[in-house]
């Protein structure tokens, strides 16, 4: 078996917990049958996490990651322009939130018992930085007005980009139409930024 394919232990513990805490609840899931499922012993559980809680932002790591892998295959050159980057962008998001749906679901649903809220915000400063420098990039072109603060502005991209998708896959009834949300929402920050 390749190194590759075989997960680390970490991860393993993760993929565990997510299992029996979507079947049986965060409460009801202990550190012992966590480690029992994963097939590790109790102490390597407390090599990685601290406590029961801190899996919630384990699990939070993996979905921002992945996110932020798919996010640099974006292009985004001098024939990119600002309202195209958009609409990847926003595309890349709903695509995102679809496929980790379940995961978004239980992190949700842990954060009452993991509200350490600076270590949520340290795990996106790095999607942070990286809109961030596309921002830049199309602010220099004279896409994106000189008088916006652009830490902020990828702050509330992202924010509402995920609000969007969110309300679409998680709220939303059977008989929405995904089209229409991401073009609304692409039409509103194109709006928003003055994007024609």
């Amino acid at each position: 078996m390749k190194n590759s394919i075989i997960p680390n232990k970490k991860e393993v513990i993760l993929w565990s917990a997510l299992d029996l805490m979507t079947k049986n609840g965060f409460e009801k899931t202990s550190v012992s049958q966590i480690v029992k499922h994963a097939g590790v012993a109790q102490g390597t559980f407390y090599l990685y996490f601290k406590s029961k809680s801190e899996l919630v932002l384990g699990i939070a790591k993996i979905i921002v990651e992945d996110i932020l892998n798919k996010a640099n295959s974006i292009i985004c050159d001098s024939k990119t322009s600002l309202k195209s980057f958009i609409e990847q962008i926003t595309d890349l998001v709903y695509e995102m939130t679809l496929k980790h749906k379940s995961l978004i679901v239980f992190c949700y649903s842990g954060t009452a018992y993991y509200s350490a809220l600076n270590e949520w915000d340290e795990l996106y400063i790095p999607y942070y930085k990286w809109l961030y420098d596309k921002l830049i990039y199309f602010k220099e072109k004279g896409d994106v007005s000189a008088d916006y603060d652009l830490n902020y502005l990828s702050k509330y991209i992202i924010g509402l980009l995920e609000h969007g998708a969110e309300q679409y896959y998680l709220y939303e009834s059977i008989d929405s139409n995904l089209e229409t949300s991401k073009k609304t929402m692409v039409s509103f920050i194109n709006n928003a930024l003055k994007i024609t």
